[in-house]
């Protein structure tokens, strides 16, 4: 584990070789716990937010599929849902996917949504590289920034501290790059000290406030994560890696963290999307039960999370059992907080003459501004630090009432 975004002097770093060398750590420099220090402090607000980004272009239209729509049959063969190929009806036009069957408890206690026809306001190109950049910077366009749409949500708000938010698991998160401090962890970080090293490690560095809290910290979440290893398995459990980062953000946000970010990947179905799909759909419903779960009635009635993708995929499948990038795409959205029970948005319908570009479902909402709705009914952040700092350019009118708050 290490806290981004704080310097380190020759001093730091001749004790940092030393003890890296010598063995009395037992990580990867990239999850070496000596590097910046970390508060404990809690954030100013007590609701929470996990933000899960779904990498590789989620197709919409397989997830809460339009079957009430005249068009959606002619689009699909194989892909071809509705409650009458197995799907679970909604509210009489839309249908989910079975394979987020588990989750339908949630839906039906109005702790399980969606937004659909959604996008970033990414257009034309559809690369994953830029639509992900472009949807966790935030900004209208490519390149325009470097920092991440949530690092910028933590500078607006006073009184953050490095635990307030984590970025978890081992990609790149840009979605929390920045100025503003914010722990990493990854579920394969370990850090192997003896009683003895670890006595040692602290006399080392008790006169040092910078590494001594780091290393406690760094041991802090090594212990929690043994002891969430041991617990799955006396449950007779065996965890995957994605169960084991939600369980590990569900076990900070029982803390002081307030923001938890991370990614679940095997979105892109270009061919034989049926096994695909299901794949990293119960990968998803996995991990938001696990929350759930870990999380306990409590903090989960006051917790938000957000699963978004870069985009979407074409209306009509293509020849190998797929769908091809697209744009206008779904959010997922689930927790206490959340009004559920209901798919949201403006519905565009599929006749060709209403796709975009004649060929993907027709973004009517922008992924931002309904994030941007979320924080500011449940952080209270301000209007215009929204549309002029978080969200560079981002049209709020009127709310989509996405929140129980």
């Amino acid at each position: 584990m290490m806290t981004k975004h704080a310097s380190s002097s020759a001093k730091a770093y001749s004790r940092r070789s030393f003890l890296t060398r010598s063995g009395l750590v037992g990580c990867s420099l990239a999850a070496s716990p000596l590097l910046t220090p970390v508060s404990f402090a809690a954030a100013p607000w007590d609701s929470r937010l996990v933000v899960i980004i779904l990498r590789g272009g989620m197709d919409a239209l397989d997830v809460v599929q339009p079957y009430g729509d005249p068009a959606y049959a002619g689009l699909r063969s194989s892909l071809l849902g509705g409650p009458q190929n197995g799907a679970l009806d909604l509210d009489g036009y839309f249908a989910l996917h079975p394979a987020l069957a588990p989750l339908m408890p949630l839906w039906q206690a109005q702790q399980l949504g969606f937004v659909h026809a959604v996008s970033t306001p990414y257009r034309n190109k559809r690369s994953h590289f830029d639509g992900q950049d472009l949807l966790e910077a935030g900004t209208p366009g490519l390149h325009e920034r470097r920092d991440g749409w949530l690092n910028r949500l933590l500078q607006v708000t006073p009184g953050v501290e490095a635990r307030t938010a984590f970025a978890i698991g081992q990609g790149d998160m840009k979605l929390l790059q920045g100025s503003a401090p914010v722990s990493d962890w990854s579920p394969d970080a370990q850090i192997a000290l003896s009683p003895q090293a670890e006595r040692l490690a602290g006399l080392m560095m008790e006169q040092d406030p910078l590494f001594h809290a780091a290393l406690g910290e760094a041991l802090d979440l090594a212990r929690d994560a043994r002891d969430n290893a041991a617990n799955a398995a006396r449950r007779g459990k065996r965890s995957r890696p994605h169960q084991r980062i939600a369980d590990y953000a569900a076990t900070q946000l029982r803390g002081d963290t307030r923001i938890a970010a991370f990614s679940i990947n095997g979105w892109d179905t270009h061919n034989r999307q049926t096994g695909a799909l299901t794949r990293a759909l119960g990968r998803l419903s996995d991990t938001i039960l696990t929350l759930k779960a870990g999380l306990g009635a409590g903090i989960w009635d006051k917790t938000a999370v957000v699963a978004m993708t870069e985009f979407g995929r074409t209306a009509r499948e293509n020849g190998t059992g797929g769908t091809d990038h697209g744009t206008g795409g779904a959010m997922v959205l689930a927790g206490g907080a959340i009004r559920g029970g209901r798919v949201h948005g403006h519905w565009p319908g599929l006749d060709e003459a209403a796709l975009f570009d004649r060929r993907d479902l027709m973004p009517t909402g922008d992924v931002r501004a309904q994030v941007g709705w979320i924080m500011r009914g449940m952080i209270g952040v301000r209007h215009q630090d929204i549309a002029n700092v978080i969200f560079p350019g981002v049209e709020m009118t009127t709310d989509p009432g996405l929140l129980r708050l």
